[in-house]
């Protein structure tokens, strides 16, 4: 089965969980969500989140995130005090980030060629597109028609050439996924605050998360949290930019541009894998 096939029914039990937690529904019926007898289901959850359903089950809960966000908080400390600052330092997926020059962000991407693929991941299709400087776009589909989310992403580069190669997005697209700790680099086109922020969400480990406070105390913009949160939203290039990993000072998972059931499959998975 296909990784993406293997996601559509974790995905949909994440859902189910998602409404129903409180009532901590049995294996059968998280099975039957998927589609699956319990046997294969708990075989399928367990070869792809390396946990049982049940175990998964306490990740989903907001007194588990409160602790995790209050444990993430030392290890975000000892990060920042061992000098991880800047866009050359780099996190456990060994990304850096490269900002558009002013004049590129200005022409749209005129001389830009940028390459595009679609391909499946560990957390269903995904749409990459790509240029000679890094990944400039990475967004899960679900359900979405393809050439939507493309013609959106066109819109941030309106005047760029774009090609379609199967070939050398799906080399990328393993590097990304595949654990293995080579470098990627991102191009990102945002405000120079933006980019502040997309920087410091570089730096929470995988397994480990941060609030929207949190980031706005990082960038020294205390009071910031809501543009911090916009911010974050802002950003389109999922996973290797870790916005899934900024939850509310609550311990509410809260929403993520690519579906709340993503955001905490991606949480889950994080801390299964930590």
């Amino acid at each position: 089965m296909k990784p993406s096939q293997d996601y559509d029914r974790v995905e949909k039990a994440i859902g189910y969980l998602e409404k129903h937690f409180q009532e901590q529904p049995t294996l059968e019926k998280l099975a039957q969500t998927a589609g699956l007898s319990p046997f294969h289901f708990q075989k399928l959850f367990k070869r792809w989140a390396g946990v049982t359903p049940k175990q998964f089950l306490g990740y989903l809960t907001a007194q588990h995130a409160k602790e995790r966000l209050a444990r993430s908080r030392s290890v975000l400390e000892t990060a920042y005090e061992a000098g991880l600052s800047g866009p050359g330092r780099l996190h456990d997926l060994m990304v850096s980030v490269e900002a558009m020059t002013p004049g590129e962000y200005k022409n749209g991407g005129a001389g830009l060629r940028i390459l595009w693929g679609i391909h499946p991941t560990l957390f269903g299709e995904a749409l990459i597109a790509m240029t000679a400087r890094g990944v400039c776009g990475l967004s899960f589909l679900d359900a979405r028609p393809a050439l939507a989310a493309l013609k959106e992403l066109k819109l941030s580069w309106p005047r760029a050439q774009w090609v379609q190669d199967q070939v050398r997005t799906s080399g990328a697209i393993r590097s990304i996924f595949s654990g293995k700790r080579s470098k990627v680099k991102v191009l990102m086109k945002g405000t120079d605050f933006q980019l502040k922020v997309w920087e410091a969400l570089l730096k929470v480990p995988q397994g480990s998360v941060c609030s929207y406070q949190d980031l706005a105390r990082r960038i020294r913009k205390p009071k910031a949290s809501r543009a911090v949160g916009s911010a974050v939203g802002q950003n389109k290039v999922a996973y290797l930019i870790p916005c899934h990993r900024v939850i509310r000072e609550s311990g509410v998972l809260g929403d993520y541009r690519w579906g709340s059931a993503r955001k905490k499959a991606l949480l889950g998975w994080e801390e299964a894998k930590g």
